[in-house]
């Protein structure tokens, strides 16, 4: 009987203080991959609390409790000693006045031995918007900011004047706030299997935005202007190029076109010609292969790709190119992907991760409450006595025994 092996991260315990979507997004990974994700909730008066609007929350846990009351606190350092990883999303100073920072886990620097911490192994993570160090480091603010703030955002122009789009909040509090954070700590859990010594993570949006574009700023400093043009819009990556650029078709579906080599061109034009005919009334141009970086043709190139998209609808287009090397794709909707519920990636052949095809829930603060006390040795009687000065929530199988 073949038995499958144990998660990537299996045994590693982490602690996630609840926040939005980066920190949530950085346990979500970990949890995927095996590991233990407690969230963190604050407590709650009733103990039928509503679920948080959270949907990262797939295989983790909740403990609510409150670290201002001294049970409290106590109980949540005897749930972070035992922890490998802690994620922290607030703003900086917020765990070390409530008694929780690094220095109380970790020691602090300089002491021999790496100092006297409560739990020297501890991956203590903190994730932040602004830099921690610097004039916004203690000023609210979100994606659209911290991509401001990063230089990348200028990028994003449609064309000279006119002000950026932004791609969701993607690139700050996802690929280089939630992503790059989860790529810290495992770096971290790396490490210390060497020096058995854990450290603190310290990742920013900006930064983290930054160097997930490490690419198109490079080319922008070395004053690279064809991939990247200044002003943006008109290079060839930044949506300048027609035929790097996206579609409407017949039925106002959108089709994508990437056909940036040459012998990908000369392949999106054979198919593209053969099926579309233009107007008697349509100007003379016709696009061929040898002048596709002519910029001076690129104003005609793009209104001819404008009006021939429009004679069919999308997936007809979609169907002609398929197959082929013309790298042209339909610009689908969330519900016509091929996996309607995102999947972890990337995939581990021999450990993948956690099944996720189940549709996402939310998590109720206080689930767990019971359980995670109860491993960690917190005495019944202290449980009850938090439970009755509101210091904690709990909710489901155990509240009526208290």
């Amino acid at each position: 009987m073949c038995t499958q092996p144990p998660l990537p991260l299996h045994g590693i315990r982490v602690v996630e203080f609840a926040g939005l979507a980066p920190g949530p997004f950085a346990g979500l990974v970990l949890s995927d991959f095996g590991a233990t994700v407690t969230r963190i909730d604050r407590p709650s008066s009733s103990s039928s609390a509503a679920p948080t609007p959270d949907l990262l929350t797939r295989s983790k846990r909740s403990l609510a409790i409150s670290p201002k009351h001294p049970l409290g606190l106590e109980a949540l350092k005897r749930v972070i000693r035992e922890a490998d990883v802690l994620i922290d999303p607030y703003r900086p100073g917020v765990l070390e006045r409530l008694g929780l920072g690094p220095e109380v886990f970790l020691g602090k620097p300089g002491e021999v031995g790496g100092g006297k911490g409560e739990n020297t192994r501890l991956v203590y993570a903190r994730m932040g918007g602004f830099q921690r160090f610097g004039e916004y480091k203690d000023m609210a603010g979100h994606d659209l900011n911290y991509l401001a703030l990063s230089g990348v955002l200028s990028m994003l122009s449609p064309g000279p004047n006119k002000p950026p789009n932004f791609p969701l909040n993607l690139l700050g509090d996802f690929g280089g706030g939630g992503l790059m954070c989860a790529l810290g700590i495992i770096l971290a859990l790396f490490e210390r299997t060497r020096s058995g010594r854990g450290q603190v993570v310290e990742c920013d949006m900006v930064s983290g935005t930054r160097y997930l574009s490490t690419f198109p700023l490079l080319l922008r400093l070395a004053g690279d202007s064809l991939a990247f043009s200044s002003p943006p819009g008109s290079g060839l990556l930044d949506g300048g190029a027609p035929f790097y650029s996206c579609y409407t078709c017949k039925d106002g579906q959108f089709i994508s076109v990437a056909c940036l080599e040459p012998q990908f061109y000369t392949a999106f034009l054979h198919l593209l010609l053969k099926h579309y005919t233009p107007s008697p009334s349509s100007s003379n141009f016709t696009p061929c292969p040898e002048t596709q970086h002519d910029r001076s043709t690129w104003p005609d190139l793009r209104a001819y790709l404008t009006q021939a998209f429009l004679t069919k609808t999308r997936d007809v287009w979609a169907s002609i190119f398929l197959g082929s090397d013309a790298c042209v794709a339909p610009v689908l909707n969330p519900p016509e992907a091929p996996s309607s519920l995102p999947q972890p990636h990337p995939n581990l052949r021999r450990t993948p991760a956690r099944d996720a095809t189940k549709p996402p829930s939310t998590l109720r603060p206080g689930k767990d409450s019971l359980a995670v006390l109860r491993e960690v040795g917190v005495r019944e009687e202290d449980v009850s006595r938090m439970v009755k000065d509101g210091a904690m929530s709990v909710w489901g199988e155990g509240v009526g025994k208290l």
